[in-house]
């Protein structure tokens, strides 16, 4: 599910993989140093930026300063949107998206932010464990390359007035963010009046009570400060927030063999540091937000009615956003069938 924060997630994504294709020029022959531009919306001095700057020294090292990471941090270089358009241009080369940004190279990725499909992080991990290939199938298509999977955290429903039921929520203007038909299908399954807004306009429409519903992860909630116009939040998850790093194709072929293996294996040990800390992080800014007194709704006491309603949106997108046979294979792998 699209969620503006779930952005800061995006920078989470850096795991490991294998990359195709030979070098379009030989970086060794030239001994030129290949940059690659990689933007993040993580904020600047974030524990996030900092694990990619370590990443960015294990890396000069590893390839003896032959390629080097510069990252762009914070909304500097745009949104995730912004991101994949630079990247198509050239003006940047790599970066942290979530399921957003992907569904712009490749618009079936939506199903992994479907909601009630993956609620758990070990459901995640089986299902990119199982589909992996498939969806780097899909970015490689388009000339891009998966850097690896990541998380942002929990997804949520955080309300300023109190609920329990779907019903409850009939009539509530819902935030969708942008171009997500995800969002937008939910709420208006819910019976929620969703609104195409950017995340920068947010805290404003809570604050002057345009808005009554967001979804986000604990994390984005304090982060940006929207919970100062919430009250409930509910204590069972929608998804996980998915992120991913990625790169083009093009600029991968830039680099010799040996330094596109020094890529990747130092990626996936930032990947490891990252995902650690968004998983803390997250649970922390959950708690913290209880503190600071929202009040948490446990939905399962009406749970059937919830799932009737998040089934409803996964199979109302089936040849609008992706494929049958895909969600079958993403809910068969989430459950281990």
């Amino acid at each position: 599910m699209k969620v503006p924060y779930i952005l800061v997630a995006l920078v989470l994504a850096m795991g490991a993989a294998l990359l195709p294709g030979g070098a379009a020029r030989s970086q060794k022959a030239n001994n030129s140093k290949i940059t690659i531009r990689f933007a993040s919306l993580a904020p600047p001095g974030s524990s996030f930026v900092k694990v990619l700057r370590a990443w960015n020294r294990t890396l000069q090292k590893d390839t003896e300063g032959r390629v080097e990471l510069r990252v762009f941090s914070g909304s500097g270089e745009g949104d995730e949107r912004e991101f994949i358009r630079q990247i198509k241009t050239g003006k940047l080369d790599a970066a942290g998206v979530a399921t957003g940004g992907l569904a712009m190279i490749a618009r079936p990725t939506l199903v992994l932010s479907a909601p009630g499909l993956i609620t758990e992080y070990a459901e995640l991990e089986r299902v990119q464990q199982t589909l992996d290939p498939t969806f780097k199938k899909m970015l490689s298509d388009q000339g891009f390359a998966l850097l690896a999977w990541g998380v942002a955290g929990k997804q949520r429903i955080f309300s300023a007035k109190a609920f329990s039921k779907p019903s409850d929520l009939k009539g509530a203007e819902a935030w969708a963010g942008l171009d997500s038909p995800v969002m937008d299908a939910y709420w208006k399954a819910l019976g929620c009046k969703p609104l195409s807004l950017a995340a920068s306009g947010v805290r404003e429409a809570l604050e002057k009570k345009r808005m009554q519903v967001v979804p986000g992860s604990a994390m984005s909630t304090v982060a940006f400060q929207w919970y100062t116009s919430l009250g409930y939040v509910t204590k069972q998850d929608l998804s996980i927030i998915v992120g991913a790093s990625i790169i083009s194709e093009k600029k991968l072929a830039e680099l010799q063999p040996s330094d596109r293996e020094a890529l990747f294996d130092s990626a996936a040990r930032a990947s490891k540091a990252l995902d650690k800390i968004v998983k803390k992080d997250d649970a922390r800014s959950y708690n913290t937000l209880l503190k600071r007194g929202l009040k948490e709704v446990d939905v399962s006491a009406n749970q059937t009615e919830w799932e009737t309603v998040a089934r409803t949106t996964r199979e109302g997108l089936i040849g609008k956003v992706y494929s049958k046979s895909l969600l079958r294979d993403v809910e068969k792998a989430a459950t281990g069938g």
